[in-house]
This record gives structure tokens, sequence and C-alpha cells, in this order.
């Protein structure tokens, strides 16, 4: 199904409904949620793969980083990006990879992927790690217009930081899967940009790589919106139960969009099924248009894998080999 313009006016009916009712729902606290970390995801996962181990940050030579930069500012609120880049100046015109991380749009860090950005920086990749607000902050779609944003930064910067902005992938990790697909779906859609920062400049990508995250929140297949016995994390972030706004959850699933716009894409899925709901529909729509798409699933694997040995060298590998594929780098 595809949103872009028989349900326009209905889904800006939707948001801005949401934006009001939003302000003061119970969800949105203004206090940090710092329960999904590497750590604990590892003190759970440990349990069922006793073998794992936890990927520490490198310290590359070639390396450089600069942290905290800041991408946007909303009122008084910076959002900041690290930037990770190869020092080698033989590189010429490189690729620019945009890393957004997991946590159930509520919790989690970009920090939890500093290790993949420098690994893939040291393969001469120019690496982006953006904070966005969760949804103990601001809802949907306060997120994607932050990383939208940072999109258009990384953009912008891209002769200070020597790479080709027509060669922008995004790679995200659970919830920042999602995302990434979102962003691959969505290019410069007005209706998804939002108002802040950098808007002299495009938000599409070039390439994107989903790493367990969610295609669609309304798939008979998914699990996402069960409140049974908690409330989900889609529930927070949307501010609504699926039951109550069945169409906005539907709105905010990339699969709604993909289409003929939307660039080559790789999943990477662990074996939680549920994780990867639609992903078969999705690849039909992106195999009728003749778009380039991969698979790889890691069996056994639990949902955190990439924050792992013996996965996340694997899925280093399988992003380059994609990425370099994609733009003959």
């Amino acid at each position: 199904m595809n949103f872009r313009c028989p349900f326009l006016v209905m889904l800006v009916s939707i948001l801005f409904l949401s934006e009001v009712y939003c302000q003061s729902y119970k969800g949105v606290t203004g206090i940090s949620d710092t329960s999904y970390s590497t750590k604990n995801a590892y003190n759970h996962d440990v349990k069922t793969h006793p073998n794992i181990k936890i990927v520490s940050e490198f310290h590359l030579e070639t390396v450089k980083e600069k942290r905290n930069v800041v991408y946007c500012e909303i009122g008084k609120r910076k959002l900041n990006l690290d930037v990770f880049y190869n020092a080698d100046k033989s590189y010429s015109k490189q690729t620019a990879v945009i890393v957004i991380h997991g946590g159930g749009w509520r919790t989690g860090s970009r920090t939890q992927h500093y290790p993949m950005a420098q690994k893939l920086a040291s393969l001469g990749y120019v690496c982006f790690t953006p904070e966005y607000r969760l949804s103990t902050e601001a809802l949907f779609p306060a997120a994607i217009f932050d990383v939208k944003s940072a999109i258009r930064w990384v953009r912008k910067n891209a002769v200070a930081y020597n790479f080709d902005p027509n060669k922008i992938a995004i790679v995200g990790f659970s919830a920042g899967g999602e995302m990434a697909a979102f962003m691959g779906t969505t290019a410069n859609m007005p209706l998804f940009e939002g108002t802040s920062c950098n808007l002299d400049a495009k938000s599409n990508v070039n390439a994107v790589v989903d790493i367990d995250g969610t295609l669609s929140f309304v798939h008979p297949d998914g699990r996402e919106g069960d409140d049974s016995k908690s409330t989900s994390a889609g529930t927070y972030w949307f501010g609504y139960a699926k039951a109550e706004n069945p169409k906005l959850w539907e709105a905010a699933s990339p699969l709604s969009y993909v289409s003929a716009q939307t660039p080559p894409t790789l999943f990477i899925n662990s074996s939680v099924p549920w994780m990867h709901a639609g992903r078969e529909d999705y690849i039909k729509v992106l195999d009728k248009n003749e778009i380039y798409s991969e698979v790889k699933e890691f069996e056994e694997a639990p949902h955190s894998f990439c924050l792992y040995e013996p996965w996340f060298s694997p899925t280093i590998e399988c992003i380059n080999n994609f990425l370099t594929k994609v733009f003959n780098k």
C-alpha cells in the first residue's frame, strides 16, 4: 500500500492530532530510560548464548573522531552526532554511513554503535552516529524529523569530510533499522521532513541496511503493539495503542511507502521471525521495480546480535560487501 498521494490529507490530520494529544501523553516523562544498554542486553542473551562477547570500542590509529557535533537545535535542545573517518589521505571521494541506534524508540544510545562506526571507518567509510529524540521526550514523528535532519546535515558536509553526497547509506539496528527503512521509503516527503534544521539539503539516502528493524507495525506476522502485559514500545512512541489509532501505526510503517524510488536495501536478521515481518512483501516491491536487495540471516542469533561476537565481524563484512557492490566503492 502506498500513501504518497491518496492519503496525504488523512496522514496530515493523524500526525497533527497525534502531536497535540502527545503533549500530555503519560509516556513523555522527560526522564531518560536506560533500560536498553549493551550490558543489559548481554546479561539477558548470555543465558542462552554463553559464548557471546561484547564488542568494545576500537582504538585504531587510522581512525579519527569528532564527538558531540551539533547537527540541529530545536529551541534549547541540541542534537548531537559523532564523526568517525579514516585519516589515510589516499582515499578519493568516500561513502558516508549514518548509523542509527535501537532501543524501541524509547531507550538505547548512539554510543552502542561506536564499534561499528569505528570498524567501518577503518575500511574507508565516513561514519556518523546521530542521537534523536526518544519517546520519553517527544513522540512520533519527532525522531523521524531528527534523523532526516541528520541526513541533511551529513549531505551538507560532504566536502568537509571528503565523501560523495550521492553515496550516503543509512544503517540502523532494531528501532534504528525501522527508521533506516523509513528514511529509504519516504525520501524528501514534505510530510516527514519537519520544519527545523538543514532544510536547504535533501534527506534521501542512496542505500539502506536494516538490521532486525520493523518493516510494518500492522503486519499479521509482527508482534509490536501487544499491550496485554505492559505498554509496548510502539504504543509509547505513537501515544496511541494500535487498536486506538491503527491508521497511525500503518502510516509509520516503511512497508506502506516502499516504491520505485526506494534505494537498494540489505536486510540483516536474527533468528527472531517477527523482527522481519513484512520483509518478503517489501522485497516483492523492490523486485518488481528491479531494485537490488540482499538478505542475510544469522541462525540462532538473538535480537541484539550485532553488538556481540561471533556476529559483529560477519555483520561488518556483509555491510561492506553490500555497499561495495551498490556503490562500486
